[in-house]
């Protein structure tokens, strides 16, 4: 099994916003609602001129499979902040998702610690995600703190993880 990053691009919109709209993904993620076309070419358009922000597509065995994105990766103490999303209704067909998850996670952190230099990489998780925490402890994420957020109106427990270059 392969699984590396390549940076997103224009041809990549339409496949990003059907897997971040899957129900799965939207219940675990800090923004819940739906997303429509127009706001996602917004959010696009914003993105590509922040040069703080990098956009990557996850290739699994050579296939597009997920989405990462790095924040702060011109910040000067190198915190980079990352998150990621997976083809979840893909993945799960081919009997590929855990395969997959541990990929995205292992090609997102050798992609953050290398070619970005990000001295710590962080994120927020929602604390009921309880198997993407198990695997960011598993791949050497201590937990920081826990926080209270709202989330589409409803406050909700956070714990922001944090792998660092030292550790």
């Amino acid at each position: 099994m392969t699984a590396t990053l390549r940076p997103a691009d224009a041809g990549d919109l339409d496949r990003m916003r059907h897997w971040r709209n899957h129900p799965q993904v939207r219940g675990m993620s800090l923004t819940q609602h739906e997303i429509g076309s127009a706001e996602h070419r917004a959010w696009w358009s914003a993105v590509r001129e922040e040069p703080d922000r990098r956009v990557f597509i996850y290739l699994h065995d050579g296939q597009p499979a997920g989405v990462v994105t790095f924040t702060g990766v011109t910040s000067p103490d190198r915190a980079v902040t990352w998150g990621f999303y997976l083809d979840i209704e893909g993945l799960e067909e081919r009997g590929e998702l855990l395969p997959a998850w541990m990929g995205l996670q292992r090609a997102a952190i050798d992609h953050a610690l290398g070619p970005l230099a990000a001295q710590t990489l962080g994120g927020e998780t929602l604390a009921d995600n309880r198997p993407v925490l198990a695997l960011h402890r598993r791949f050497g994420f201590r937990v920081v703190r826990r926080y209270e957020r709202i989330v589409d109106g409803t406050a909700r427990q956070v714990v922001w993880t944090e792998l660092s270059r030292s550790a």
